[in-house]
């Protein structure tokens, strides 16, 4: 039970709702089979491998987790379109003209209709980490389209989600390429091998540094593109030795990685699978704690609310 992408958000502090209320507001949205009419179904599981007691929250030491399931049949465009083309042709020679667009349009829900109960179908899970005490809210979704698919079944589900993006003092975009011009990343932080800077222009050119030593001699490079007016959109950085991350422009925290540090110690204190899923998710959640307010602190603060 290991995050790997962060999309941040922030509650009241604390967020003044019990888990059983909680837990009572997520059953309005459970999560069912896609109906072989409808191209997508959506709603919370269980977040445990094993569905323990069919709880759809998992809580441990007043940190929460859920899981929000989404099915889709996959029915390419590209197939409705060649059904499409060929009924198109048997008409036009039925009736001696081509199909207007009215037709074409029946024509196409018809077949998408025909089609929708034949086809496969995917599922894929979003993990939700809640921190009632703490106010935070974060989102395991590599975008934030993902991220908004959660906050809306939320919303739709819960009778008050006072749900907040985080913002803070200084963007990621003047910290990062300050911590680029400088050659080494603030306290408690690192940077690590990967880096891309965008020209704010029309044609939008961009340098990408993958897997790239970024030291002395690329730093010199890295301050000769941010002089040229580039900025970063992305820097990897590494936090007190225990999580490895990429910082995006929009304060997003993609490509999480615990070391082996950290996951060993959770081994050591786990027998069977469940313990293990337990000690995994009691060091994630705690390790968030530490590093997040310190990410928060080296942007400057978080940025106060106005009236």
């Amino acid at each position: 039970m290991w995050f790997k992408n962060l999309q941040l958000y922030r509650l009241p502090t604390p967020w003044n709702i019990d888990l059983a209320r909680f837990e009572e507001q997520l059953a309005r949205g459970p999560f069912s089979k896609c109906p072989s009419n409808q191209p997508m179904s959506r709603g919370w599981v269980s977040p445990r491998p094993e569905g323990q007691n069919g709880a759809l929250v998992f809580a441990l030491d007043r940190q929460w987790l859920i899981a929000l399931a989404v099915e889709q049949r996959l029915l390419p465009s590209s197939v409705i379109n060649e059904e499409v083309a060929e009924r198109a042709a048997i008409m036009e020679e039925q009736q001696g003209y081509a199909p207007g667009r009215k037709q074409l349009k029946e024509l196409r829900e018809r077949v998408t209709e025909e089609l929708m109960p034949r086809a496969f179908t995917r599922q894929r899970r979003t993990f939700v980490w809640l921190d009632p005490a703490g106010g935070w809210c974060g989102i395991d979704a590599a975008s934030q389209a993902k991220a908004e698919e959660v906050i809306e079944h939320l919303r739709h589900c819960l009778d008050d989600f006072p749900l907040k993006p985080l913002h803070t003092q200084r963007s990621p975009q003047s910290a990062m390429a300050d911590w680029l011009a400088a050659g080494e990343g603030p306290a408690g932080f690192s940077i690590d091998r990967d880096c891309e800077l965008k020209a704010v222009g029309e044609e939008k050119a961009a340098v990408r540094y993958v897997r790239h030593p970024l030291g002395d001699e690329v730093s010199a490079e890295i301050r000769a593109h941010l002089a040229a007016g580039k900025l970063p959109t992305r820097l990897a950085l590494t936090w007190n030795d225990r999580i490895a991350f990429v910082l995006g422009e929009k304060l997003e925290v993609k490509r999480l990685a615990f070391l082996d540090l950290l996951k060993e110690e959770a081994e050591k204190n786990a027998e069977r699978a469940d313990e293990q899923f337990d000690a995994d998710f009691a060091l994630m959640t705690g390790e968030f704690a530490r590093f997040l307010p310190q990410l928060v602190e080296v942007l400057g603060g978080e940025q106060p609310e106005t009236a």
